[in-house]
């Protein structure tokens, strides 16, 4: 399939399944890809030693621009409803070699992503179904982790329906068992019978004054591996019915959701372990990899230890799967647009789905989890650190596309005004501050558990990653022109009365 020059607005026929998500199920997908369970497992007990009890007020802090970001998206969505997002659209803005990058950042951080969750989700159903003397063991635990890379990426492949499906179950055990872990622990605070290591919650919680720069870009470029992932929504969107609105809209509520329940659950969290170095206490530095589980069993008991343990396990699970849906898409839109090999264009004809993407994405996620769990586990934990850096990167570029997209707009109203230049400008600007003083700071030596040259290896990861993308862009550039000299997805702007 080839792709003439399009206009704005004109999307070329991709291959997909049209009209197969509504808006609940288009959530589903944006939302399981955060994997909210887990990220709240691996990642809150981190922000806490960085920010001590304001973890609450940084989930809120990392939500404004995850929320800018997103209108950015809806907007861009509802204009150019394309699986290729970033790519697309930062093509379309600013010409090829931008847009190839902002899709090869998407790439990125789902590889690193899908290796990480893949280690989780075996680690924890081991453990769930009593076999934690496997779940020690590094062999079986890798072995089990690429079994499951194996099986998320033959779910994607037969179809977005069936992705759909599991996903839309995946979610809502999710959100029930942490909603229940946060009710059961904050009603135990407040009943007086939580123990003495609990605090009452405070209104300073949610304020981030006080904090210095490198304190807070330390807490939210992990805010934003927190949320990261909503925008598979918009990778799925010409598979949604209403495609240039559904996806936007369920976007942007897929990023309130997920405040209001991080917020939740790190105010639960936090009032029910307190801040002491021994015990359950936050400031105990074995419960920093895993506060929800650790706070399991006191809470509601064998019952509710072993629903958290199984819930991060298919929240872990889930983000497997269906990180591996927009990054199979943006593939294909790459190869329509003839960025890249043309194989990557190839829809299974019963599935409709990017068939050679998708089992691609699969085999490259697979090699990178087995190439660090082959180094170490503490490069691997690294790699999971580095990976705000990849979104944070790819975020800016959509954020700025749309506001030069609709530069010539936002005269028109003041909706434009603000939703198409004001909003995108605002989070595009907080994405590239978090990547530049978090980029900074990885640089030490003592950042992160790896060493790297000198380096510290959550830099080298990170940025290495990103420029790996640079020699690959260069040889397609060489192999296929036609894309970087601007024929197959010309440099566009909206028109004034748009």
């Amino acid at each position: 399939m080839v792709a003439a020059p399009v206009g704005a607005a004109t999307v070329p026929d991709k291959g997909l399944r049209p009209n197969s998500l509504g808006l609940l199920s288009n959530m589903a997908i944006g939302l399981s890809s955060t994997a909210p369970a887990y990220s709240l497992a691996a990642t809150l007990g981190g922000v806490v030693a960085h920010v001590h009890g304001k973890a609450p007020a940084m989930f809120v802090v990392a939500f404004v621009p995850m929320l800018l970001v997103a209108l950015a998206y809806k907007e861009l969505a509802a204009d150019t409803p394309d699986a290729g997002t970033t790519f697309t659209w930062g093509s379309r803005a600013f010409g090829p070699w931008i847009g190839w990058m902002g899709g090869w950042g998407l790439a990125v951080s789902a590889i690193i992503c899908l290796a990480n969750v893949a280690e989780i989700s075996a680690t924890y159903l081991l453990r769930f179904v009593g076999l934690s003397d496997l779940a020690d063991d590094r062999l079986a635990v890798v072995g089990f982790g690429c079994v499951l890379i194996v099986a998320m990426t033959w779910v994607s492949y037969r179809g977005i329906v069936v992705s759909e499906r599991m996903q839309n179950v995946l979610m809502a055990i999710q959100f029930a068992v942490l909603a229940v872990a946060a009710g059961a622990a904050l009603w135990a605070v407040y009943s007086g019978r939580a123990g003495a290591q609990a605090v009452r919650p405070t209104w300073d919680w949610l304020d981030p004054t006080g904090l210095s720069a490198s304190q807070i870009a330390a807490a939210v470029i992990l805010c934003i591996f927190l949320y990261w992932g909503w925008d598979a929504c918009l990778a799925v969107g010409e598979e949604t019915r209403d495609s240039s609105s559904t996806p936007g809209r369920a976007a942007v509520l897929a990023t309130v959701v997920l405040m209001g329940t991080y917020v939740l659950v790190a105010v639960a969290v936090q009032a029910y372990s307190g801040f002491g170095q021994t015990g359950l206490g936050l400031g105990n530095t074995d419960n920093h990899d895993d506060v929800l589980t650790v706070l399991g069993r006191p809470v509601g008991g064998a019952v509710l230890a072993g629903l958290l343990v199984l819930t991060v396990a298919l929240s872990a699970l889930a983000s497997t799967q269906s990180t591996v849906l927009p990054t199979a898409r943006g593939t294909l839109a790459m190869a329509i647009y003839r960025a890249v090999p043309e194989r990557f264009a190839r829809v299974h004809p019963r599935y409709l789905t990017p068939s050679f993407g998708t089992v691609v994405m699969g085999a490259s996620a697979l090699a990178f989890y087995l190439t660090l769990a082959l180094l170490s586990r503490n490069t691997l934990e690294d790699s999971i650190s580095s990976l705000g850096l990849a979104v944070a990167f790819y975020y800016a570029i959509t954020a700025f596309a749309c506001a030069w997209y609709f530069r010539r707009t936002v005269r028109r109203s003041l909706r434009n005004l603000v939703l198409r230049l004001i909003c995108p400008v605002l989070g595009g600007a907080a994405m590239i501050w978090a990547f530049v003083q978090s980029a900074a700071d990885m640089i030490a030596p003592d950042y992160g558990q790896t060493v790297i040259g000198g380096v510290g290896g959550v830099f080298v990861i990170g940025i290495g990653m990103l420029v790996l993308g640079v020699p690959l862009m260069i040889a397609c550039a060489v192999t296929r022109p036609a894309f970087f000299r601007g024929r197959t997805l010309p440099r566009a702007s909206a028109p004034e009365d748009a």
